[in-house]
């Protein structure tokens, strides 16, 4: 078997790494060759596939094989989960840096694609492009800041605020604004006095990571225009001097990071070309690493393999950084989910608008600093953050697919309404009768909310079941309407549907769940249906005449809250669930829920029929005179 370093000096060259238990019963010498080869024709998806198989047929994972499907999925750009099998890897034994290259050179080409958008490079020879020390760097750089820039003072965010519409601005920017509607979308300020603006912490801190000298910079020059408004001239003097001097490390990024000011001591914006220097970054890394800052220090090291790709010393230092704290900074790289659909709260954080609604379930308060958020949830403004939505499309466009398809499939997977129905424990519900809800507890919460946003708008309603937590027959409800309160209870206005059977109970996020199979009533033909119709008839009136009979407290409850009796069906048998009017007369009748339940459940008109003319006859001989 193959067992040298990869030296990437061609496509031919495959390093493989040795099995951990090469005669393992389930491991194919065979197919293993076939990956191989997969990989050495560029096939890399079918290698992982085989891979993968071989490692389902083991009682217990090969290091080995980890290691090999790890690299196959790197070598196809599939970089999270090839990080999840290095570290399904380093769990079974320590990581060593010769075991890692392809792990650093595909981060690094993925970060000079798409994140720096430099070609990449192989042996000095560029697949297009101005290469290391032209001037693409600056163009690609003013890019990224008008990204980043206040569409107020066209100059990099500075204190970044985020407004209720999800545009962002400098806070100075906005606050000194008389207008306080949105200068991007003109959406209308929420009414009342303007509210005090909290800066927007993720994006406060990506501008400081990605743009530190030019955040230093722009933070000087706006502490100098203070200075200057009040007539402190040498402070303000000294504020602009040392924002220049910082403009002149990366004179690109300063003609956005500074405005011109020509007539204020004569100072005005760098203009001279800025170069990437890879060595600095590696000498960044090599004081990073002494400091046992790795996480920062591996950054540095891929971006100089980046900038630099053909610089074997950096690589080597890339891996022994990854080897040494495998085990911890792996785990953090798999387990940290990327933003999706971010919304900034009033107190200046941002989370996944699916996660802090799932927060705001149980408490009103901000998760990280604890602000009380009632006024937020009440409004439920939750528009997005557009510009971390924007920084997550253009620069972290696969990975924020991914999300998207994880999303995607977990919304399609709620939207089944027979494998796993959610169920809400409380009352009988019938088919066609409306069913109000106050929903106050944050598992139906939860619940609510999902059913609307499959658009489904459907969960199903069980009584409880001292043994099975539910019953084993219930009805599905249709949502028609949601109304909330600003402590986050709501009101639902719901309808009946139609009728189920349980097969299986279940439970998902903290609510019940159930796999369903709906139920629908047996039709009759000839004689049979000429003793339903007579049957049918006689039931009805007898219905009509105890509803009539009621003192008229009594009918004004019942017709307040469910409405007339329906009129008689033409046809009993048009719906699969019976007439309408059974229905409303189960729901006004005086009988306990288990009763009500026996009913619900049959699939005989006929049957119903019989037991709804018993129950009338037992009210009415019971009625006080």
């Amino acid at each position: 078997m193959e067992t040298g370093l990869m030296n990437h000096q061609g496509p031919g060259e495959v390093f493989v790494h040795p099995l951990s238990n090469p005669g393992a019963a389930g491991i194919c010498p065979e197919m293993l060759e076939v990956a191989e080869e997969a990989n050495r024709a560029g096939d890399y998806d079918l290698a992982v596939e085989i891979y993968s198989s071989q490692l389902q047929d083991l009682p217990q994972p090969d290091r080995g094989l980890c290691l090999r499907k790890a690299d196959s999925l790197a070598r196809a750009g599939r970089i999270s989960e090839a990080l999840e099998s290095y570290c399904t890897a380093a769990a079974i034994s320590k990581l060593q840096p010769h075991e890692l290259p392809l792990l650093v050179e595909t981060i690094a080409k993925s970060l000079r694609e798409k994140e720096l958008g430099i070609p990449w490079t192989i042996h000095g020879q560029s697949n297009g492009g101005t290469g290391e020390d032209g001037g693409e760097g600056v163009f690609l750089a003013l890019e990224v800041l008008d990204l980043f820039s206040c569409r107020l003072c066209r100059c990099l965010l500075h204190d970044p605020t985020t407004l209720e519409c999800g545009h962002t601005f400098c806070k100075r920017c906005q606050d000194e604004r008389s207008a306080q509607d949105c200068a991007q979308c003109k959406a209308k300020a929420p009414p009342g006095p303007s509210p005090q603006r909290r800066i927007n912490v993720v994006l406060s801190g990506l501008l400081d990571k990605l743009f530190s000298t030019e955040s230093r910079a722009r933070r000087l020059w706006v502490e100098g225009e203070l200075q200057w408004k009040n007539q402190n001239l040498k402070d303000a003097l000294d504020k602009y001097n040392a924002a220049v001097e910082l403009g002149k490390s990366n004179a690109g990024f300063a003609l956005r990071s500074l405005p011109t000011y020509s007539s204020v001591c004569g100072f005005q914006a760098i203009t001279a070309v800025p170069h990437c220097h890879s060595k600095a970054h590696y000498l960044k890394a090599t004081a990073l690493t002494q400091a046992s800052r790795t996480d920062e220090a591996l950054q540095e090291y891929f971006l100089c393999v980046a900038l630099k790709p053909d610089w074997t010393k950096v690589k080597l230092e890339a891996q022994k950084v990854i080897s040494t704290s495998a085990q911890t900074l792996l785990a953090t790289l798999i387990l940290c989910r990327l933003f999706y659909e971010p919304v900034t709260t009033p107190c200046g954080h941002t989370f996944c608008l699916k996660c802090l609604e799932r927060c705001l379930d149980h408490n009103p308060n901000c998760p990280l600093c604890k602000e009380n958020l009632s006024e937020y949830l009440a409004n439920r403004g939750y528009n997005k953050t557009l510009l971390m939505e924007e920084v997550l499309q253009r620069y972290l466009g696969d990975e924020l697919a991914d999300r998207k398809k994880i999303h995607e499939e977990e919304m399609k997977e709620l939207s089944n309404l027979n494998q796993e129905v959610p169920i809400f424990v409380c009352t009988m519900a019938f088919p066609t009768i409306p069913c109000p809800l106050h929903v106050f507890e944050p598992r139906y919460r939860l619940m609510i909310r999902r059913s609307m946003e499959t658009g489904t708008k459907q969960f199903g309603m069980c009584i409880a079941d001292d043994l099975k937590g539910f019953a084993d027959y219930g009805c599905m409800l249709q949502v028609r309407d949601v109304k909330f309160f600003p402590d986050g209870r709501s009101v639902v206005d719901t309808i009946g549907v139609s009728r189920f059977k349980v097969l299986s109970h279940g439970q998902r996020d903290g609510y019940n769940t159930a796999k369903i199979e709906y139920l629908e009533d047996k039709k009759v033909e000839g004689d049979e249906l000429l003793e339903l119709l007579k049957l049918h008839d006689a039931v009805y009136e007898q219905a009509n005449s105890w509803f009539t009979s009621l003192r008229d407290n009594m009918k004004s409850q019942i017709l307040s809250h469910f409405g007339q009796l329906p009129t008689k069906d033409p046809d009993p048998q048009a719906s699969s669930s019976g007439p309408a009017w059974c229905w409303w007369l189960l729901a006004v009748l005086p009988l306990e829920n288990r009763a009500q339940l026996t009913i619900l459940a049959m699939t005989s008109l006929k049957d119903r029929l019989m037991a709804i003319r018993r129950v009338l006859i037992f009210v009415t001989r019971k009625r006080p005179r």
